[in-house]
């Protein structure tokens, strides 16, 4: 039995959001992150092969982890929940947020490595099953779902992701008056 890593994927991931969230896709070197890490460079290689992967990997690990919530709000049955997820994890997370909403995936790896095209297109067809499913059971038209869920608490967060402060408490108020109108029978 072999010791264990002592930089762990999670851990260079962890290096690697903060490293993007603070500078950017351009600042997020291997060097610039083994060196948040603390680690020899040769670690991350080791780990990941290539920046690309290391970046693509950090990428899927964000678009899980958002929407992990957001799902679950539309499985739930609740859109409102499923709008207010954006704004309310973007506070609770916000170096994720920071990677997923203001940096292009294309942005961050210049290759999509080719191992992570099938988790990312997963992670994406859940959402849209979801999303799917939720305006089937409440007989709405898709379109306005995913408008009211996802291109209203997109826009509503951006302005203020931008500016590197957290969406503010309001915000979740006009994204629920939003919702109400758009998805109203």
């Amino acid at each position: 039995m072999g010791r264990p890593a002592k930089f762990g994927e999670d851990r260079i991931l962890d290096a690697a959001l903060a490293v993007t969230a603070e500078g950017g896709p351009a600042a997020a070197t291997i060097a610039a992150i083994a060196e948040r890490l603390g680690a020899p460079s040769g670690s991350l290689y080791h780990r990941f092969g290539s920046r690309d992967l290391l970046l693509a990997t950090l990428w899927t690990r964000c678009v899980r982890r958002f929407q992990d919530g957001f799902v679950a709000a539309l499985d739930a049955g609740d859109a409102e929940a499923a709008a207010l997820h954006t704004p309310r994890w973007c506070r609770g997370h916000p170096a994720e947020a920071a990677v997923l909403l203001l940096h292009r995936r294309r942005d961050l790896a210049a290759a999509w490595p080719a191992e992570l095209a099938a988790p990312l297109e997963a992670l994406n067809a859940r959402a849209a099953d979801a999303l799917s499913a939720f305006a089937r059971a409440g007989g709405t038209d898709r379109d306005r779902v995913v408008f009211a869920t996802v291109d209203v608490p997109y826009g509503a967060v951006r302005r203020h992701l931008l500016d590197r402060r957290p969406p503010p408490p309001e915000v979740d108020e006009l994204i629920v008056t939003a919702c109400r109108a758009v998805l109203a029978p």
